[in-house]
């Protein structure tokens, strides 16, 4: 089994009467892209802030690489990377010379820089624009000068918070593409971001926390087991009588059958062929019908149903 890249135990956050971290738990293991899932105010910056020792916390036990993380753990802190939401990089110099900055915070041999940073821009694909400012780049490439300042110095272990905000889909992709890279390179990464399509698509392993708690933690695959949705059928279909409608429902594994607009939707929790033998039950009804489509959970219904629907601030 694989090392302990990051072990918290017991973490307590409170801001006076607010509880931002309530005993809260985590273990990431060396290789992992794991997924920090939650809504807004679940205590998902926190608990980066003060993993990175950012932020003072009231109790609990945070290790990075086996060893305690404190504020001075420079040794540590020199095998991180961070890659905040809000692009930090400086408006008065080049692309090049913002990476070189970063990568100069850990890497003072000359040589050794220039190589790191090099490789940095080839790796984000920015060496066309190596000798512009920020402020003549789009926010893709932003994005991208972002990750270059936070990866250059080739940390074994990187916080990505929403890297891929407000960037057009070409961008996205190699941002995603150029994160399993990091990792394949052996790269531990903490990914949070609120596109449940690309946790799915990227994460290892997966935790949803809600009100500063870890809720649960699995691959996509197991949390989807975790709920009660195991797959939706979708029939466009005229005047369905109410008596059909009621023998859809004695279907077994049948939870839910809902039916507006012409559109039915079967809900089931399990079972096998199930597209089947609802059309099996129409076609003996004599009922013609127009489009079918089976829909299976996804990593959103997930977090849905388990942190809920109410809009949060």
């Amino acid at each position: 089994m694989s090392a302990s890249v990051i072990t918290v135990e017991n973490l307590v956050k409170r801001y006076k009467e607010l509880i931002a971290l309530d005993h809260f738990n985590l273990d990431i293991k060396e290789g992992e892209i794991f997924g920090l899932l939650g809504p807004n105010g679940s205590g998902k910056t926190t608990t980066m802030n003060c993993i990175l020792s950012l932020l003072k916390y009231d109790k609990g036990v945070i290790k990075i690489f086996g060893q305690e993380m404190k504020p001075d753990s420079y040794e540590i802190k020199r095998n991180i990377g961070v890659v905040m939401q809000n692009v930090a990089v400086f408006d008065e110099l080049t692309v090049y010379d913002n990476i070189d900055y970063f990568c100069g915070l850990y890497i003072k041999d000359k040589a050794t820089r220039k190589q790191y940073v090099e490789e940095a821009i080839q790796f984000v694909d920015i060496e066309k624009f190596k000798d512009f400012y920020p402020k003549k780049l789009s926010g893709g490439l932003l994005r991208r000068l972002n990750i270059a300042c936070g990866i250059a110095h080739k940390p074994k272990l990187i916080f990505l918070d929403e890297p891929t905000v407000a960037v057009d889909p070409q961008s996205r992709n190699n941002i995603l593409e150029g994160i399993v890279k990091l990792n394949q390179a052996g790269a531990t990464i903490v990914y949070t971001s609120h596109y449940m399509e690309e946790v799915e698509q990227i994460c290892t392993r997966i935790m949803i926390m809600d009100k500063g708690k870890n809720i649960t933690t699995g691959t996509a695959a197991e949390l989807k087991k975790m709920i009660k949705n195991t797959e939706t059928i979708h029939i466009e279909i005229l005047n369905l009588p109410d008596s059909v409608i009621a023998k859809i429902k004695e279907l077994t594994h049948v939870y839910k059958v809902e039916y507006t607009d012409n559109l039915l939707k079967v809900f089931y929790n399990g079972g096998k062929h199930n597209l089947i033998k609802v059309l099996d039950l129409l076609q003996k009804e004599d009922l013609s019908f127009g489009r079918v489509y089976s829909e299976l959970p996804t990593l959103n219904d997930v977090f849905l149903e388990i942190t809920g629907k109410e809009l949060r601030d």
